[in-house]
């Protein structure tokens, strides 16, 4: 039972708060362990913990729904979800991948992979995104928020608390990455889940080429001073079928998914979208340009999913645009721009490639492609 009467006249840019819930708001007929509970509470943070509402709980005397304590009962198993920047999808997909663990934490159940089910976002602004499209993998109804339920008592018959986008050593964002670590069945079966719930293809091929995908930045900063040089040169190379992409908001996510899903070799500076890596087939490489001296948020990425991973080490070959304008002033390279030297670019490009000829999984997709296309 959850109680919402508090937020009335609290307006419509309720995010990230700790007190969407007062003492005694929320609660059912429970078996309740308070000790326990409080003891797992020490941490508090908005996008860290439910410990800021379960502080909260109270075990009830009487049976909410049944006793007629409720405004409102949901019947459909619900997902209630606090979500990191939606507007980032490296961010965003923080929430998705949690959101997909949290599927197999309650896989005793027997709604767990059915997408019959409501997901409640845990802020009164309406949900938007770019990305919208990928809560499609996991169900077929509309997105709530909390304005649906301001000034009533709503009860839930089957409700979870996912797993959370910045939890302490969580999966993703924090996930604390051993060394030697890598080919995480999670997010292999996590890419698999979106790639198939979304209907995203996967092409046959006429030949034998490796597919380079440029992804181009339409951003301040970032860019690749030289990049139309590159891409000319990159055409040249008889073995590589090349494309120049820009991931915006004219592209339909679904679409992008299916350019990447599409992909041998994916090239990009750092930036939120190299997390398209994760969508990539499972022989794929990623050249991570330049990290601009964060270097291990795509590698680590990229190790989990399984993927060859590259990037720029030598500083003398590029040319740093300006000493980068950070804010407040600061120097930083991730805010500035660069040319590359085009022979270092085409060899980092072709250590990725001839990883991916030499893939037994690559060689046998070929195979089967060009026999079927024979056919």
């Amino acid at each position: 039972m959850l109680n919402f009467t508090g937020l009335v006249g609290r307006g419509d840019n309720l995010r990230y708060k700790m007190d969407i819930l007062g003492p005694r708001q929320i609660g059912g007929y429970c078996n309740f362990y308070a000790d326990r509970l409080m003891k797992e509470a020490e941490h508090m943070s908005a996008l860290q913990s439910w410990g800021p509402e379960f502080v909260n709980f109270v075990k009830t005397p009487e049976r909410p729904i049944t006793d007629g304590k409720c405004d409102i009962v949901i019947d459909k198993p619900t997902y209630i979800m606090k979500l990191d920047a939606t507007v980032n999808m490296y961010h965003h997909f923080c929430d998705f991948f949690n959101l997909y663990a949290s599927l197999h934490v309650n896989s005793t159940h027997p709604s767990t992979f059915s997408r019959d089910n409501n997901i409640l976002i845990w802020e009164t602004f309406t949900y938007t995104s770019a990305f919208k499209d990928t809560f499609k993998a996991f169900t077929i109804n509309p997105i709530w928020d909390l304005k649906r339920f301001r000034g009533k008592v709503a009860c839930f018959k089957n409700v979870v608390f996912p797993l959370l986008p910045r939890m302490i050593f969580g999966l993703y964002y924090n996930t604390p990455v051993i060394y030697g670590c890598e080919r995480s069945g999670l997010f292999h079966a996590f890419s698999k889940h979106i790639i198939h719930s979304l209907k995203i293809p996967l092409h046959v091929r006429t030949n034998d080429k490796v597919r380079v995908t440029l992804l181009s930045r339409g951003t301040t900063y970032r860019s690749i001073l030289n990049e139309e040089e590159i891409v000319r040169e990159l055409v040249k190379v008889k073995g590589y079928h090349v494309e120049r992409v820009v991931y915006d908001r004219s592209v339909p996510f679904t679409k992008q998914l299916e350019m990447t899903h599409n992909t041998d070799v994916f090239i990009g500076m750092h930036g939120a979208g190299l997390t398209h890596l994760l969508f990539l087939p499972d022989w794929a490489s990623v050249f991570e340009v330049y990290n601009c001296e964060d270097p291990n948020c795509y590698s680590d990425l990229a190790r989990l999913r399984g993927l060859k991973y590259v990037t720029w080490t030598d500083k003398n070959k590029l040319v740093q645009q300006d000493e980068g304008h950070g804010p407040g002033g600061a120097s930083h390279a991730k805010f500035t721009n660069y040319s590359f030297d085009v022979k270092e670019f085409l060899r980092l490009v072709e250590i990725c490639a001839s990883y991916v000829r030499e893939r037994d999984d690559f060689k046998n997709f070929i195979h089967a492609s060009v026999a079927r296309d024979e056919l």
